[in-house]
């Protein structure tokens, strides 16, 4: 174990006691609370508005690198993650639960679909940027053919080898369990922009209609082989608990799994909570995502228990085509969607899944004024509905980092009023 991870006394003993402190969190009565709470929201039963606000996109401000005490890369990573829950739970203080688990997941490889797509980012100081990238599909009808399916493999012995230096080193504070997610998004539109590239994508459309579809297809077939691999290999985990879900949210829930799973059985797709989105084709009329992105998305997004639709794209105006997928629970309405319009659609048959502008909290005035009127402004249209606040995709707090905290208060405030 020492050869894969280098272990040094001085680091374990930190990491011991960030896992003591993280104990002693998740045994704090109000995560029960929240646990209940998310429960009855995720069945269209809510009490309250729920609310969360991330941290991972300004973990430089929350936790700079300069307060880690550890060097070993797993450690120093083990540590930063744990100093970020220990600061969301001491000044964040949303509704997220921590929970007494040290969690790790199957050491799976997935692989490319046979052509390779560089990345090449910008110099930004480490920081979030722009990128840019050689598509290595020019022409459909000549390059579709070198795609194939993406490769799949799980190293099982090396699994089992980070369980047990887990369990050896921290299983006496908190049990180690296996439970983990392997994707974030059924979307199918980013892997074919990485593909052809955005623009191409758009003017397919038009230039080469049967090549978009047939490019979709393969596609949606790749996506239907992972989901399947996984259930054969029984590599799936529930995500009905402290799981993120969706584009920000967690998967509390009593409706998944099925009923017909044995117990202790291999996890299926249909046990979990899935989430499709196309914020790449935010720039297409409804008919033409209607025509060459949904019917691709439908049957993937279907196999699922339940299902969180939309990201930063607005969806108001494809709802009408959204609202066909059968196991849907959540919607995501982003800043640029159209909210009113949204919560006559969503009613009390969805949740609506809220993403305040994060503008709001990261540039230089911190004005409490106007994310008030902002937050009255999503109650006064949603009602009585079932609905969640997610402060997501801040990529800065103008250092000041308490300002994370302040919007759950204040959002906590309203709706209380």
């Amino acid at each position: 174990m020492a050869d894969t991870w280098a272990v040094y006394d001085d680091e374990i003993r930190i990491l011991r006691g960030l896992y003591e402190r993280k104990r002693e969190m998740a045994a704090d009565p109000v995560m029960a609370e929240r646990a209940e709470l998310w429960t009855h929201h995720a069945s269209l039963d809510s009490v309250r508005p729920m609310i969360l606000a991330e941290t991972g996109g300004v973990l430089d401000e929350l936790v700079p690198v300069s307060v880690l005490q550890c060097e070993a890369p797993w450690a120093r990573q083990m540590e930063r993650s744990l100093r970020e829950l220990v600061f969301r739970y001491e000044h964040v203080r949303d509704d997220y639960v921590i929970e007494p688990w040290i969690q790790y997941g199957w050491a799976v490889e997935i692989g490319d679909f046979g052509v390779h797509t560089e990345l090449v980012r910008g110099a930004n100081e480490g920081k979030m940027g722009s990128y840019t990238w050689d598509p290595p599909i020019k022409d459909l009808d000549r390059d579709l053919d070198q795609l194939h399916f993406r490769e799949l493999s799980v190293d099982r012995q090396k699994t089992a080898v980070w369980a047990a230096f887990l369990d050896e080193h921290f299983g006496d504070i908190l049990p180690v369990r296996l439970r983990a997610s392997y994707w974030w998004t059924t979307g199918l539109t980013w892997s074919a922009i990485n593909l052809i590239g955005l623009e191409q994508l758009m003017m397919v459309m038009y230039d080469n209609p049967s090549g978009l579809h047939r490019l979709m297809a393969f596609l949606r077939d790749d996506f239907h082989h992972m989901l399947d691999w996984f259930e054969d290999e029984g590599l799936l985990s529930l995500n009905n608990e402290n799981d993120y879900t969706g584009s920000g949210t967690q998967g509390w829930t009593t409706e998944l799994p099925q009923v017909d799973l044995a117990p202790g059985g291999p996890v299926r797709v249909k046990d979990i909570w899935g989430l499709s989105e196309s914020q790449e084709t935010v720039g297409i009329s409804p008919k033409m995502f209607e025509t060459f992105i949904f019917p691709y998305q439908l049957p993937v997004i279907s196999r699922f228990g339940l299902s969180y639709y939309g990201c930063c794209e607005p969806v108001h105006n494809r709802w009408h085509v959204v609202e066909r997928i059968p196991n849907l629970r959540r919607v995501s309405v982003s800043p640029w969607c159209d909210q009113e319009i949204m919560a006559e659609a969503l009613g009390k048959d969805y949740i609506f899944c809220r993403k305040p502008n994060p503008v709001m909290i990261s540039t230089g005035h911190f004005d409490e004024d106007a994310i008030r009127e902002d937050l009255r402004t999503t109650l006064r249209a949603v009602g009585d509905g079932p609905l969640e606040f997610a402060m997501k995709d801040v990529h800065t707090l103008n250092d000041e980092p308490m300002r994370l905290g302040r919007w759950v208060e204040l959002a906590r405030e309203v709706c209380a009023e």
